[in-house]
């Protein structure tokens, strides 16, 4: 009877769970209540749900013979996030990828020819372009400036102060952060009150206000300039951790050898946090690849400053051509994933994996 007991417990708990966070899905789903009411109401589902889960998860484990509960506990504990994941990653994807061989409403399927749109053309390959100078001296400069910052405060007296500074913009998010650098090249006509800081000072100067968003192609290095300011300090905290690591003895054994500082960041200190360094860089290249708010607030995508994420929006939702923009994003997937494999492949390395 005991025995029976415990089953109907097993199961009842479980199914009890699942209707709770089943029943604040269709609330949330059909309610016609105030959004105000709806947002209450998801935050209190969603955290209350995710607590459930857990105590429901570790009540099961804990019940569970021993050595099935260590194979068990982490599928338990993993096994709703990933299913979460595959939802919301996995699924989109494949759902991508199939309509990517469709025409634009989806109905009539037409092969590659959308992918043959993405690279042949003039728009896409200006996207493709832009795309690399991103990678190219926003990874550079992001990397450079933070491995230069990191050099210069490591374990100087104001170096909480000035890295806490540097890693600010961090707390920013990508539109936060172009509503900024709006004013900052905000452009007015020659003879008005200047409200962007850059042609304040140009004028200042007795120059003339540019408009620095129509001057190709340096308006990309403009747009680089905040992706770089955002991610410095990313890269500045990691390279600071990894050169606490690097053994003093052997700095002090180059500088007893005469070696200058300049030979001793080149001979010891970049060899030794060379993984870190290629760690970083790859995760700001997958960003780069990946932009999209930045030049979507600031120029739309306009005066020669397309990437392939605004070019897939605009065929998704402007033009509404839902086989074009699949198969943009499914390039740009399959654009990331090298990148992403080599990062993991690097992390597996770094804890010995």
């Amino acid at each position: 009877m005991v025995a029976i007991g415990r089953v109907a417990v097993s199961i009842l708990i479980p199914l009890v769970a699942f209707l709770v966070l089943w029943g604040g899905f269709l609330f949330l789903r059909d309610s016609n209540a105030p959004q105000s009411i709806i947002a209450i109401v998801a935050i209190i589902w969603g955290v209350g749900g995710v607590a459930l889960l857990f105590l429901v998860a570790d009540w099961l484990v804990n019940r569970t013979p021993l050595h099935v509960a260590r194979r068990l506990q982490p599928f338990v504990f993993v096994g709703p996030a990933l299913v979460i994941l595959a939802w919301y990653l996995l699924f989109p994807t494949i759902r991508s990828l199939y309509l990517s061989f469709f025409d634009a409403y989806s109905k009539e399927f037409v092969g590659l020819a959308n992918y043959i749109f993405a690279f042949t053309d003039n728009k896409m390959l200006e996207a493709f372009v832009n795309n690399l100078l991103w990678i190219i001296l926003g990874t550079g400069g992001a990397v450079g400036f933070g491995l230069l910052i990191a050099l210069l405060a490591d374990r100087s007296k104001l170096e909480r102060g000035f890295k806490s500074l540097i890693f600010m913009p961090m707390a920013i998010s990508f539109v936060g952060a172009g509503v900024i650098w709006r004013f900052v090249y905000a452009y007015k006509p020659p003879g008005e009150d200047q409200l962007g800081i850059l042609n304040a000072i140009v004028t200042f100067l007795g120059g003339e206000p540019k408009a620095w968003f129509t001057m190709q192609p340096w308006n990309n290095i403009f747009l680089i300039v905040i992706l770089v300011w955002l991610q410095t300090g990313y890269a500045m905290v990691i390279i600071s951790a990894a050169l606490k690591g690097v053994p003093s003895t052997i700095i002090e054994a180059g500088r007893i050898d005469g070696a200058s500082e300049l030979r001793i960041i080149r001979s010891i200190i970049i060899p030794y946090i060379r993984s870190t360094i290629v760690t970083v860089s790859t995760t700001i290249i997958i960003t780069s690849l990946k932009i999209f708010d930045i030049v979507f607030t600031m120029t739309n995508g306009n005066y020669g400053t397309e990437v392939i994420a605004s070019m897939q929006y605009k065929q998704m939702f402007r033009f509404y051509h839902y086989g074009r923009g699949s198969a943009i994003a499914i390039v740009l997937v399959i654009a990331v994933i090298p990148v992403m494999w080599y990062n993991l492949r690097q992390f597996g390395k770094q804890e010995g994996f």
